[in-house]
């Protein structure tokens, strides 16, 4: 469930409904389809971001790098989108 939108800066805050696990998630696509890719965000990162959107936006940045991989939620397939 997104609880933050940035439409001009296309990012996402919100909490897994299922586990409650926070997250920022950011839209790509691979030609094919739209999606979007979710990275595991700690409770303390989570509300720092929603606190100051900037540096949520810093994160993202470095996410659209593939510089937080590790943080993923779900690896994406052998033809993994580009953000958008």
């Amino acid at each position: 469930m997104d609880m933050f939108t940035s439409r001009e800066h296309r990012f996402s805050l919100g909490t897994d409904a299922d586990s409650g696990t926070p997250y920022a998630s950011l839209p790509v696509s691979n030609g094919v389809v739209d999606y979007e890719e979710y990275y595991r965000l700690s409770p303390e990162q989570y509300a720092r971001f929603l606190a100051d959107h900037g540096a949520a936006l810093a994160f993202v940045e470095d996410c659209r790098r593939h510089e937080h991989d590790d943080l993923l939620l779900q690896q994406p397939g052998w033809n993994r989108g580009t953000p958008v």
